[in-house]
């Protein structure tokens, strides 16, 4: 696992992307910072750029260096859940321009997932953690599912997790709205 944390990490510093097991399905990732590189998720993805993509990060404590505001609601939230969860923040800041929603809005999850975290924790920085498909086609539900094309244009592609066959989920979503409301989106 080091060794596949250690290469990944240097791709995305040289603003690259690289395919990697996340706390629910398989992801594309990148440096959320650095414009170019999310850039070149969305073309792999074939997806609008005004469809915003969402962060991940290891620990909790690092939401206030990428959240303007993180309502009392969140912090209750991300405490008690048992499952992956990605909140919707109303204002994103220290991100890629381009992976904020039109809005200012940002989706950003905690991973407690090993590989995932421990991604976060080495590259002190957090990741974009897209679906590995192309937009509009089935999310794969494991390492073997995930298509050719998606193989074959990324930089880096994580060997750990890649025999394992359970079919993971997708995070459920909520977005925090004013005056501490929320609404589940899935």
């Amino acid at each position: 696992m080091i060794e596949d944390l250690k290469k990944a990490c240097e791709v995305m510093q040289s603003g690259g992307i690289i395919l990697y097991p996340t706390d629910t399905i398989w992801g594309i990732g990148c440096d959320a910072t650095n414009e170019v590189a999310v850039q070149k998720v969305y073309e792999l993805k074939q997806r609008v750029d005004n469809k915003a993509m969402l962060v991940l990060i290891g620990n909790p404590v690092k939401l206030e260096r990428y959240v303007v505001d993180v309502p009392e609601v969140a912090w209750e939230l991300i405490e008690v859940t048992d499952k992956p969860l990605t909140i919707i923040y109303s204002q994103g800041k220290n991100l890629a321009a381009n992976l904020l929603a039109n809005d200012g809005s940002i989706g950003i999850r905690v991973t407690n997932e090993e590989f995932s975290r421990k991604l976060c924790e080495m590259f002190q920085k957090p990741l974009v953690s897209t679906s590995a498909n192309i937009s509009g086609e089935p999310s794969p539900a494991n390492f073997t599912e995930i298509s050719d094309k998606i193989r074959e244009n990324v930089d880096y592609i994580v060997q750990y997790r890649q025999q394992d066959k359970n079919k993971a989920m997708p995070s459920g979503i909520i977005k925090l709205e004013d005056g501490g409301l929320f609404r589940i989106i899935r």
